[in-house]
């Protein structure tokens, strides 16, 4: 497959979906989650006591929880969580060398064409293979500008007067069963700090990749923008290809202080076999703006609304969501916006195409504080089906309170029509190619929306799972 600088391997999930040998990793890792994982991750990252007090705080709640949640999808119950290795390390240390790399290691991540975004213009890079952080670079001119760019556990411990009061603060680790279980277990990720007044220029990004059998990862990121910061992040996520399942379990924070802008972009294109259960929160104060741009087109499972607390006059966010089902997949997907202040505005649009038995839902909140006046909220959910036994749902809940505010949602379901298909057919397209204009057609606003890093790609993964969808 040949790659250049728009068309990640990752996105496609072709040479790049390779499995590891045992002796990548030394011994055979042990699956299942006790006290004794808790305290083999604790002492290799060098924790701090309130820190190694917290995972095994977590680890309690953790095994309270009886169930993730009453409304969970039906295929969570498929999740054997003592089937998963929780910490399985690489013997290398995180290097910011290219070729330090372990050969199997840089292989895997060459098929990627994550070298090329190491040596491009990109302000920092971190890959996480796994449970450890391969690769961590950043510019040294953000250095010189105070930005701090470290995996989760070093900014915990190196630097807990900025962190420590934040952590956990939007995501409690007794809020939820796998919020307990990340902050539990939580290696790699990101901590990220933008001083006040800082424009970053070039974009910082964090690759998440599950090589191993029954991985478990539960990457950590924590991003702080001082005032009238600005920030674009991007996010990229890719797995192994195996039989047996493996989880993904993140948690994300970030606080937009006064006027501060940031753009979080995730694509994740995870193998079959993954559950993708991700908990992202922001907190916008005053003028701040946050959006969020999200696609998930891989996984078996996908569990993610993006979500933003509006706690500053003015402040404003946006919910950009692409999901694609394939066979046997449920992306359960949306956003949540809470109003906690008057003048502020936000909106959420997803769109969401089901192939195949491929089944996508929608799950959004929109709440709006009694106390807050002239607040507006605009959500737009459209869904595409490709096939009679496709599958769509949504399930929106907003809540209207206080003065003068203003809630909006609209919904709608279409499929490709045969005439559709027959008219484009009838100017010369084959029956692959005319299927993959009109969906391209159908998301082609939202993509836009995307850097060209991620749309250009995009378009061609949508042509690949396009062909043959309809019979």
């Amino acid at each position: 497959m040949e790659n250049n600088g728009t068309d990640f391997a990752f996105l496609k999930n072709e040479t790049a979906q390779k499995a590891y040998t045992s002796a990548t990793y030394g011994a055979l890792p042990q699956r299942g989650l006790n006290e004794s994982v808790i305290e083999r991750i604790s002492t290799a990252n060098r924790d701090p006591s309130w820190l190694r007090d917290l995972r095994y705080a977590a680890f309690d709640a953790f095994n309270e929880f009886s169930e993730p949640s009453p409304w969970a999808p039906d295929l969570l119950s498929e999740l054997d969580l003592d089937d998963l290795v929780y910490y399985n390390p690489l013997e290398a240390p995180t290097t910011d060398d290219w070729g330090n790399l372990s050969d199997p290691v840089r292989k895997t991540l060459d098929d990627l064409n994550l070298k090329q975004e190491a040596e491009s213009v990109l302000g920092g890079l971190k890959v996480q293979f796994d449970s450890t952080i391969a690769f961590s670079i950043l510019n040294r001119s953000l250095r010189e500008q105070g930005i701090i760019f470290v995996d989760s556990v070093t900014g915990l411990r190196d630097y807990g007067s900025l962190f420590r009061k934040a952590f956990g603060s939007l995501v409690p680790y007794d809020s939820n069963k796998f919020a307990a279980l990340n902050t539990a277990v939580f290696t790699g990720g990101a901590f990220l700090y933008i001083p006040a007044g800082v424009k970053v220029s070039l974009p910082l990004k964090s690759y998440f990749r599950m090589n191993a059998a029954n991985c478990g990862q539960f990457g950590r990121t924590l991003i702080i923008l001082e005032e009238d910061a600005e920030l674009i992040f991007m996010e990229g996520c890719s797995a192994a290809d195996h039989s047996t399942q493996s989880l993904h379990a993140s948690v994300g924070e970030i606080f937009a202080h006064p006027r501060s802008n940031i753009q979080y972009i995730t694509f994740q294109n995870w193998s079959h076999n993954v559950f993708n259960l991700v908990q992202m929160r922001a907190r916008a104060d005053t003028q701040a703006s946050v959006k969020w741009l999200d696609c998930n087109v891989g996984g078996k499972l996908t569990m993610k609304y993006p979500s933003t607390y509006l706690t500053g006059k003015g402040a404003n966010s946006e919910i950009v969501s692409i999901g694609i089902a394939n066979e046997g997949q449920h992306q359960d997907t949306g956003g949540k916006m809470f109003h906690q202040a008057s003048d502020t505005h936000s909106s959420i649009v997803s769109k969401s195409i089901s192939l195949r038995t491929g089944r996508a839902s929608y799950r959004g909140l929109v709440d709006f504080d009694s106390q807050t006046s002239a607040c507006v909220n605009n959500t737009e959910c459209d869904a595409l089906l490709i096939n009679t036994n496709s599958r769509t749902e949504t399930y929106p809940s907003i809540v209207v309170s206080g003065q003068n505010n203003t809630a909006q949602h609209e919904a709608s379901v279409s499929k490709i029509s045969k005439e559709q298909i027959f008219y484009l057919r009838q100017r010369g397209l084959s029956q692959n190619e005319a299927v993959s204009l009109s969906v391209n057609g159908f998301i082609n606003d939202l993509v836009r929306e995307f850097p060209i890093e991620y749309s250009v790609p995009l378009k061609h993964l949508v042509d690949l799972k396009m062909e043959g969808s309809i019979g």
